[in-house]
């Protein structure tokens, strides 16, 4: 970015990174009222609470991200499977991180199973709805029930509520009712339905 600013003619130092990891330097930069003008942290909920409560600088947090991917009935296996272990483990931490999966029903039997071994290799504990239980108990998982009140939260951590839907009505149902319009997904090969998801669901991503 900076060798672009130089590029057009701009001060290259418009644009600056803190390159070091160490924590305390957030700290710091907390307290530069005089050089700073506004923060809008991005990341989880620590980090949020930590610069709304020790910030000399006004600070715009953005809200909780219960994230959702719905597994509709067309997807291909091994990639869908690759997608949501990204999504959950990469960094769950992380406010776009994946909270609830959606599983068609018409795959529960087939998919459900693989999706088991992936999380089990991945160290994720799975909260499953009565509809998704006995699909998981066989497998390897770590599988817990859900409870009604777990499609509200945000785990930042390597736990996934797994539930299964008729359709993708019922799809865009629950995330409407639990989601927090920030980030949610479809897997799908078809392109009708893909297209419906992103007119239907109100996400930023």
């Amino acid at each position: 970015i900076q060798q672009a600013l130089s590029q057009c003619g701009l001060p290259a130092a418009a644009v600056q990174a803190i390159e070091s990891p160490d924590r305390e330097l957030v700290n710091q930069l907390l307290k530069l009222d005089r050089y700073v003008d506004m923060l809008i942290p991005r990341g989880g909920a620590g980090l949020h609470k930590l610069c709304r409560e020790q910030s000399t600088i006004p600070v715009i947090t953005g809200g909780i991200g219960v994230c959702h991917i719905y597994a509709d009935d067309s997807i291909d296996f091994d990639k869908a499977l690759t997608v949501i272990e990204s999504a959950k483990v990469q960094r769950p931490s992380a406010c776009n991180s994946l909270e609830t999966l959606l599983v068609n029903q018409h795959i529960a039997d087939r998919f459900l199973p693989e999706l088991s071994k992936k999380m089990a290799a991945a160290g994720v504990t799975l909260h499953a709805s009565p509809s998704a239980m006995p699909y998981l108990t066989s497998g390897p998982a770590s599988v817990v029930a859900v409870e009604e009140a777990n499609y509200n939260d945000e785990w930042l951590s390597n736990d996934l509520n797994v539930t299964l839907v008729d359709d993708l009505d019922a799809a865009v149902a629950h995330i409407r009712e639990h989601g927090t319009q920030h980030s949610d997904a479809i897997l799908t090969r078809s392109l009708s339905n893909a297209e419906r998801f992103v007119r239907e669901v109100d996400s930023s991503a």
